[in-house]
């Protein structure tokens, strides 16, 4: 049986497409550098070396590139959580997403939660696309936490949700900047961030880190 292959894009859509994606790489970029704040869509244009206005063929503002460039982070996200092994038990995943998330933050790049009270987080409150993405997100750390919580690794009077926010909040946490302000190592700051966040989730004695 024949099957229908969708028509192959134009080389001038392939262009388009191409140059969509390398300003969001430079507008993810640029966030994690310089913040919501800070940063200017001017500055990405020049990142991608591209006029302004042709920016603007893609993007209707600052508000729509950050929406973008953060989908581009939470879909590294989910890669980031298809490719952990099988054969790591639910706990275990938790602790991987945490110091991933942990080193994003420590090397500056964009964070796939922004703070509550930014800019940022109210612009990406209208953003389908990056809210659909957190919610699967969310959905499958949530099932890794009942399963953790079943196995007795994780305090049980702990509401999953309660657990979630607590991990997630750690990839916007102001102490890992302290710290490296203090002259403390990046492996060492990782470390004691997620005992102080893992070992207050812990039933009776700290668990162990992977």
């Amino acid at each position: 049986m024949n099957t229908l292959l969708p028509p192959r894009p134009s080389f001038k859509a392939q262009m388009h497409q191409a140059r969509a994606d390398a300003i969001v790489e430079a507008a993810s970029r640029l966030l994690g550098e310089k913040g919501f704040e800070t940063m200017t869509v001017d500055e990405v244009a020049a990142a991608v070396g591209i006029a302004k206005a042709s920016l603007y063929k893609h993007f209707t503002g600052k508000d729509d590139l950050c929406a973008a460039a953060m989908v581009h982070v939470v879909e590294r996200l989910q890669r980031f959580l298809d490719g952990l092994p099988c054969e790591l038990s639910a706990l275990q995943r938790l602790q991987a997403l945490l110091r991933w998330s942990l080193e994003l933050q420590l090397g500056d790049e964009t964070q796939f939660l922004p703070h509550r009270n930014s800019a940022l987080a109210q612009a990406l409150r209208a953003c389908d696309a990056y809210q659909a993405s957190m919610q699967e997100v969310n959905t499958r750390i949530l099932g890794w936490i009942a399963e953790a919580q079943a196995a007795g690794q994780l305090r049980r009077e702990q509401p999953p949700d309660v657990i979630l926010c607590a991990l997630l909040a750690r990839s916007a946490d102001p102490m890992l900047a302290m710290l490296r302000e203090r002259g403390y190592g990046h492996g060492q700051i990782i470390d004691w961030a997620m005992d102080a966040c893992l070992g207050g989730l812990a039933p009776g004695p700290v668990a162990e880190l992977a």
